[in-house]
């Protein structure tokens, strides 16, 4: 599963552009989500993202991480 650091996260939207499902969307704050339902864990997100922001953890360890933002 993917996720999007909010904090780390600049708003360029290379990850959006680049995911091939249409799973990441901007939410009413511009922080961009992934939407597990629509993602296919391809990566495309993981490997454009120049500020570390995408990142690939259970269900658990990203609740922890967005928890702390």
């Amino acid at each position: 599963m993917f996720a999007i650091d909010p904090v780390d996260c600049t708003e360029c939207g290379v990850c959006k552009d680049a995911c091939p499902c249409d799973a990441i969307y901007q939410d009413e704050k511009g922080h961009f989500i992934v939407d597990p339902d629509l993602c296919v864990e391809c990566g495309a997100c993981l490997d454009v993202c120049e500020f570390g922001s995408v990142f690939e953890g259970t269900l658990e360890e990203i609740k922890n991480v967005l928890k702390t933002c």
